[in-house]
């Protein structure tokens, strides 16, 4: 740890000792379950011992009402009241222009999961986004933005030494945004969530377009003069893709039906063919491999309805939460354990790539 002194302030910058690994998962098509494998991967991960923090970067706020039994209107609103610690208020300081320093950030504990830890989201969140487009659209000596860019990664930093973390999983909004720009490109890797249809398919083909323009501007941003004297600097790498996760499908004998089967093909085959040699050409890959999927996850129906319900992954749901008997509760009992064993073996390949 590091202390530097600026204008008066005291600025506590983290050292790398318990920098966690920052894994963000991002689509521009929504509805592909990004929070629903943000909460289960994150879950998984720590029931395998890795202090995983998961931050909520959406201001639909869905994977912190998930977690918090909150909806936006009500309980959420009660949640800011009684609890200053979101990702508007950590971040605050710095995008506000408050001339303090950032802290590292309270994290809500899980009272069933000693290992995982949430930074909720802020339905605010995204009045932010000017203040990130202007910054990386600096083209003078405009101090007052110079840490912008770098802001996120730092408070990750600390709170990463703060809790011990291993892992930092990035739930981000569907969206092409300067705020996702800073998000992607300030983490350490990024999942793309996919769902077999048109619209994921033309969101993949956008985004063989978007990926090398973001690269592109962070790298003019890191080399301009103004923000090398940041005090909270940029990474100086780009992100690396760890893969696709296919999702939201209906199974047959354990395989997609047909209809599914096919985009899953062609979306694959977009990925491999053309996104991996734009990614590869900015040094976005960690290693060439000849299948990007990492894996596929059929739709478990009213388990997930259930899960949401009880605020608990699919794996951990007792009979008594489902309310089901017999051969009904059997059933969704062995697609339980599916999914149990689906999200280990997810976890398992996240750990190895990152590795």
């Amino acid at each position: 740890m590091r202390i530097l002194i600026y204008n008066k302030y005291i600025f506590t910058l983290g050292g790398n000792h318990f920098m966690a690994k920052i894994i963000a998962l991002f689509n521009n098509k929504g509805g592909v379950s990004k929070t629903t494998t943000t909460f289960h991967l994150g879950w998984k991960l720590a029931e395998l011992g890795y202090k995983t923090l998961m931050i909520d970067t959406d201001p639909q706020c869905n994977l912190t009402g998930l977690c918090l039994n909150a909806d936006k209107e009500n309980k959420l609103t009660q949640f800011y009241e009684t609890n200053n610690y979101n990702i508007k208020s950590a971040l605050s300081p710095v995008l506000n222009n408050e001339m303090r320093p950032l802290e590292a950030t309270t994290c809500y504990e899980f009272e069933h999961n000693e290992n995982l830890f949430l930074l909720p989201g802020h339905i605010e969140f995204s009045e932010y986004d000017a203040t990130y487009n202007i910054a990386e659209n600096m083209t003078g000596s405009l101090v007052v933005l110079q840490n912008v860019p770098g802001a996120l990664r730092q408070l990750i930093t600390m709170t990463s030494e703060k809790y011990h973390l291993d892992f930092v999983l990035l739930d981000m909004s569907p969206s092409i945004s300067a705020t996702n720009a800073n998000i992607l490109m300030g983490s350490d890797f990024f999942i793309i969530p996919c769902a077999p249809d048109y619209f994921c398919y033309m969101a993949i083909e956008s985004l063989i377009k978007v990926f090398p323009k973001w690269c592109s501007t962070y790298d003019n941003l890191r080399k301009a003069e103004v923000f090398k004297n940041a005090i909270y600097k940029m990474n100086d790498t780009v992100p690396k893709f760890l893969g696709t996760i296919q999702q939201r499908y209906r199974p047959r004998n354990g395989s997609p039906v047909k209809a599914f089967s096919e985009w899953i093909d062609d979306i694959n085959k977009i990925v491999a063919e053309k996104l991996v040699p734009v990614l590869d050409d900015n040094g976005m890959l960690i290693q060439k491999r000849t299948n990007y999927n990492l894996i596929n996850i059929a739709d478990f129906n009213s388990l997930i309805a259930q899960s949401q319900m009880n605020n608990t992954p699919v794996f951990e749901l007792t009979q008594e939460q489902v309310e089901k008997t017999g051969s009904v509760w059997e059933n969704m009992k062995r697609n339980r354990d599916d999914f149990s064993v689906t999200f280990e073996t997810l976890a398992k390949t996240i750990i190895a790539l990152t590795n």
